[in-house]
């Protein structure tokens, strides 16, 4: 009884926001707090400009931190709310007012259990930067090196957890008072919501991720990861290398400094390319405030507070779909879906193809630089409903990212698509992952599905013939590997002549 007092009370409260904002329309739409609404709309009601996104933008940064990351959730979710409102929510920025910087101070100290005089040189009182769970500071190190310090605001913990707190109770009337919104897993999308922000509240993980991507990179010097300051970096404390460089959206500037757009475009498509299907881990926050241009005309990512990851299973049925579609192959772009588990066996592959060409032709059939995937992403989630698909919270988070690397591109370069720039790495990833040969050494080590594979296999080898027949038949030496260890395993006579079969079938495929 008591969470039920406390979380109306703040459903009032967040109702009388929504009202001033002229965005009660969300909970309409989510059939939450109707009277509530009704009656808050008859006292506090009143028009509102802009779009209904903007307006509901507006509200979210109100009412404080944790709905601004609920807003840049609901930014991955046109199936909830439409293209237009997702895409206001995807400039939904956690630009918030600073916090004192004694209070700053006071956690450093805390944090790092030394006197600030000890570890800075010198520390800049006014904040560089302040985001919903923390503000940047511009500092030098005893040892002479500039570096940002990044501070979790005092009492953030507990702000969200009582929000969380108030929109997992929302999820959980929404389940049980909208059976047909459950496919959309409300509960589970809190829970990640709350998984997230507590990742993002402990700048040790922070921390990792910004390591971990800057050793993925650390052959490239056309994107470039901050160093760590470990020994000035604990859970409510962030210590990076200081990073000099123009903001990548100003164009202009850019301009003026010598650099060319389309370069930088092409060095953010090979860095996005590189972290979602190279690596499987990507930045899911590269909003242009996040991404600089350094003296060398290389990029700069910074706050890596937000990631994703995808195993290698769900980047190669990304890649199929992807592939299919710019193809104009909907029956195999349908295909990979049911073969992923998106869509249960049940339905139609036919009928989802020709789902699948509804949406893609009218996004396909424009100008390149028009060509949005990440819009076509968003509008296959929009058909979930007819075909009972669940909701992939992986995939929600890569279209998101794709939204605001997109806004990137063609903020630099307009009439330029950065996809089409990635377009050799896509086919050079495809081939080694997704090609027979590919598919023969996963069957071989047993990786992906054996000699269920071979099917497939098989009938994908005259297309990747006509490929490979002006340039041989070149064996990469993993491959090679693979074949030569797995033929040292212990199989049975029978199986050991169909791999035999199935090798010299595929050199007659190739060699036809």
């Amino acid at each position: 009884m008591i969470r039920f007092i406390r979380n109306f009370s703040r459903l009032i409260h967040i109702a009388r926001v929504l009202a001033r904002h002229d965005a009660l329309f969300l909970l309409d739409h989510f059939g939450i707090g109707h009277q509530v609404a009704l009656l808050v709309k008859l006292t506090n009601w009143r028009k509102a400009p802009g779009r209904p996104g903007q307006r509901l933008a507006a509200a979210l940064i109100e009412l404080g931190p944790s709905f601004i990351k609920f807003g840049q959730t609901l930014s991955t979710r046109s199936d909830l709310l439409g293209d237009e409102i997702a895409a206001d929510l995807s400039e939904l920025q956690d630009r918030l007012d600073p916090f004192p910087c004694d209070q700053a101070k006071a956690t450093i100290e805390s944090e790092l259990a030394q006197p600030l005089d000890s570890l800075y040189s010198s520390f800049e009182d006014a904040p560089v930067a302040a985001a919903s769970i923390a503000q940047v500071h511009f500092a030098v190190t005893v040892e002479g090196r500039e570096v940002a310090v990044k501070v979790l605001r005092p009492g953030i913990e507990q702000a969200f957890a009582r929000d969380l707190d108030f929109l997992l109770w929302l999820a959980e009337i929404v389940e049980a008072t909208q059976p047909q919104l459950r496919r959309l897993k409300p509960i589970e999308t809190v829970r990640t919501i709350e998984e997230t922000v507590l990742l993002e509240m402990d700048l040790r993980f922070e921390a990792a991720a910004a390591a971990e991507m800057a050793e993925n990179f650390a052959s490239d010097d056309s994107f470039n990861i901050p160093e760590v300051d470990w020994t000035r970096t604990a859970k409510r404390v962030l210590t990076l290398e200081r990073v000099h460089g123009i903001p990548v959206d100003e164009r202009e500037r850019l301009i003026e400094a010598g650099f060319d757009p389309k370069v930088l475009v092409e060095k953010a498509a090979a860095a996005f390319f590189n972290q979602v299907f190279r690596d499987g881990f990507f930045h899911a926050d590269m909003h242009p405030g996040n991404m600089f241009v350094d003296a060398n005309g290389n990029l700069i990512a910074v706050d890596f507070g937000i990631t994703g990851r995808l195993d290698l299973s769900t980047r190669r049925y990304l890649g199929e779909m992807l592939l299919g579609f710019l193809t104009g192959d909907y029956k195999r772009a349908a295909e990979v879906h049911f073969e992923a588990g998106y869509v249960p066996s049940h339905k139609s592959v036919e009928t989802f193809a020709q789902a699948c060409r509804s949406i893609a032709e009218p996004i396909l059939g424009r100008p390149l630089s028009e060509i949005s995937l990440a819009r076509l992403l968003g509008q296959l989630f929009q058909i979930t409903e007819t075909f009972e698909m669940e909701v992939q919270p992986q995939l929600l988070l890569l279209q998101k990212s794709m939204l605001v690397t997109e806004g990137v591109g063609r903020s630099l370069c307009p009439d330029l698509n950065m996809w089409m720039l990635a377009q050799p790495m896509v086919q050079g990833w495809m081939a080694d992952h997704l090609g027979p040969l590919a598919r023969l050494k996963d069957a071989v080590t047993g990786t992906a599905g054996g000699i269920a594979s071979l099917p497939h296999i098989i009938s994908q080898g005259q297309k990747v013939a006509g490929m490979l027949s002006s340039q041989g038949i070149k064996l990469h030496p993993d491959t090679l590997g693979a074949l030569k260890s797995g033929s040292k395993r212990k199989v049975c006579s029978a199986c050991s002549l169909a791999w035999v079969a199935a090798v010299i079938l595929l050199i007659f495929l190739f060699l036809k």
